[in-house]
C-alpha cells in the first residue's frame, strides 16, 4: 500500500451528508462552525472537515477574511482546517449581501442525524443546488495531510473517471436518501471518504514537483520512500542510518532533506506518528497499556508513558479515561 493510502486508512475517516440546499435569488450564508455541526450529528468526531458539492447552477465560496472563489456545477470545495465560511449567490447582489448566520437554533432545526435534510430559500431566478457534508477523522493522525492542504480547496468532479463517478454517485445517493431508502446514509458516508481522497489526489497532481509539506514529501524520491518505510512498519526499530541505507542516501543528506520537506527529523516524526497511533488504539480498543506500547514499537511501558506524556501532557491511562468519558 502506498504511503498516502496507509495514512488515510489509519485516520479513521468517516463522513456524512446532512443538507441539500436549493437556493434562488440573492442569497448569502455564513456556515455554522464545523464543531457545532459535528456536536449535533457526530458528537464523538475529533477533527471535522466541511465540504460542499455544487450539483446545479453556480455560487461563490470564501473564508470570512478571504476572496471569493467561483464554483460551477460539478465543483466541490473542502475546508481541511474546519474553517467557517460563506456561501453566496454568484450575482453582484449576492456578493454584497450580508450573510445569514446559520448557527444556534437555526442550525439545530436544519439537522437530523442520519438524514439529508432539504433547505430551500428564495423565489425567482435560476436555482443553485448544493450538497453539504463533512468528514470526521482522528486529528492527530490526519495532521500530516491536513496541514499540507490549503484552508480552502476547490476540485472539479466534472469530466470522466473517478471524479465524475463520485459526483454522480453522490447525487444519486442524495436522491435515495430523500426517498428514505435504507442504507443511504452509510453509502453517502463512504462516498464522502472517496471524495476526500480524490481531493487530495487532485491537489497533489496540480502541485509542482519539489513542493514542501507532507504531501510534497510523499512525492520526493528519497523522503517519499522513507515515509513509506516508516508507515509500513511503524513499530520496527528504525534508525536514521538504517533508513538512509534503504533509500540510498547518506545519513546527513536524508536527515536534512526529510527535515526540510516534512518539518521534523525522521525519528521525531516517527515518534509522533507512533504516539498518535497509540492514542487511537487506546480510544478504540480495550488492549492494555503494555500491549498498546508494544504494538507501536516501545519495549517498556515506562518509555511509552514518558513519550505519550510529552505529546499529550498526561499519562496514557488518564488520557484513555478522559477520552472514554468524553465519548
Amino acid at each position: 500500500m502506498d504511503v498516502l493510502s496507509e495514512v488515510l486508512s489509519a485516520v479513521r475517516l468517516t463522513g456524512a451528508v446532512f443538507l441539500e440546499m436549493r437556493l434562488r435569488a440573492h442569497w448569502s450564508y455564513l456556515t455554522a462552525p464545523a464543531r457545532a455541526i459535528a456536536d449535533v450529528l457526530m458528537p464523538a468526531a475529533d477533527h471535522v472537515i466541511p465540504y460542499h458539492l455544487v450539483t446545479a447552477g453556480e455560487c461563490l465560496a470564501r473564508l470570512p477574511d478571504g476572496e471569493p472563489l467561483e464554483l460551477q456545477s460539478g465543483d466541490a470545495i473542502l475546508f481541511p482546517a474546519g474553517d467557517r465560511h460563506v456561501l453566496a449567490a454568484a450575482t453582484r447582489l449576492g456578493r454584497q449581501r450580508k450573510p445569514v448566520d446559520l448557527t444556534g437554533e437555526n442550525l439545530r432545526q436544519l439537522l437530523t442525524r442520519g438524514e439529508v435534510e432539504a433547505f430551500a430559500s428564495g423565489e425567482g431566478g435560476s436555482t443553485t443546488r448544493i450538497v453539504c457534508g463533512f468528514l470526521a477523522c482522528d486529528g492527530r493522525l490526519a495532521e500530516p495531510i491536513v496541514r499540507s492542504l490549503p484552508r480552502l480547496l476547490r476540485i472539479s468532479l466534472r469530466g470522466a473517471g473517478t471524479a465524475a463517478w463520485v459526483r454522480s454517485s453522490i447525487e444519486y445517493s442524495v436522491a435515495e436518501s430523500a426517498a428514505r431508502r435504507p442504507g443511504s446514509a452509510m453509502v453517502l458516508a463512504r462516498l464522502s471518504e472517496v471524495l476526500f481522497a480524490e481531493a487530495v489526489r487532485q491537489y497533489m497532481d496540480g502541485s509542482p514537483q519539489g513542493g514542501s509539506g507532507w504531501l510534497g514529501a510523499v512525492r520526493d524520491r528519497y523522503v517519499g520512500r522513507t515515509l513509506a518505510l516508516l508507515h509500513e512498519k511503524p513499530a520496527f526499530r528504525w534508525t536514521v542510518d538504517g533508513l538512509a541505507r534503504r533509500v540510498g542516501l547518506s545519513r546527513s543528506a536524508l536527515g536534512e532533506r526529510f527535515n526540510s520537506l516534512v518539518g521534523a527529523p525522521p525519528m521525531q516524526y516517527l515518534t509522533r506518528w507512533r504516539i498518535a497511533l497509540a492514542a487511537s488504539k487506546l480510544r478504540q480498543s480495550s488492549a492494555s497499556i503494555v500491549q498498546v506500547a508494544t504494538d507501536v514499537g516501545y519495549e517498556s511501558e515506562a518509555a511509552f508513558n514518558r513519550a505519550f506524556k510529552r505529546e499529550y501532557g498526561i499519562p496514557p491511562a488518564k488520557w484513555r479515561r478522559q477520552a472514554a468519558a468524553a465519548a
